[in-house]
Parts: C-alpha cells; structure tokens; sequence
C-alpha cells in the first residue's frame, strides 16, 4: 500500500524519499490540495538487452530427434489448420 505524502513534503525531503524508493521499493502517492496528482514508486525490474545472449544460451536444447519431431508436430498442425472450415467470429 502507498503511503500519502503531500508535494511539498516531497520536495523539502526529496533526496529522503527517492532513496526510500531506490533502497526499500516503497510507493508514495502525492497529494496537492487534498487530491492525488502523482505516483512515486520503484520502476519495474527488468533484463537489459545485452543479457539476452547469455539468458538464450542457459535455455535448454532440443536434441535433434526432438527438434526433428517438433518440426513434425508443427508441419501437422499447419496442414490441419488448412483444412479447418473458417466460421463466423460473430455468430454465437
């Protein structure tokens, strides 16, 4: 849960309450005139572009029988979605 803070609480303390969001991952809502104007809250973690080589390379590997029957399996379902009567999205 949020804590409320006004805005100029914020800007007397600014530095405080980044690190609080920085360090602890808590949110503020802001407040100007009893009304919420504002969120400050932790960005969401997320993987930078340059880590995704090494994360593909710590997937598993399909052995080439595998690979060979998945291709099968995907062959089979593109045949069958050929021959599948297209019907009505709208019709209930």
């Amino acid at each position: 849960m949020s804590e409320t803070l006004t805005v100029t609480e914020v800007v007397r303390h600014f530095a405080e309450y980044v690190n609080r969001v920085a360090y602890r991952g808590e949110s503020f809502v802001l407040v100007r005139g009893n009304r919420p104007i504002a969120e400050l809250r932790p960005l969401p973690a997320g993987k930078r572009l340059a880590d995704l080589p090494a994360l593909l390379a710590a997937l598993p590997h399909l052995s080439a029988a595998e690979a060979g029957q998945f291709g099968d399996d995907v062959d089979a379902a593109r045949a069958e979605l050929g021959r599948a009567e297209a019907g009505d999205p709208w019709r209930s």
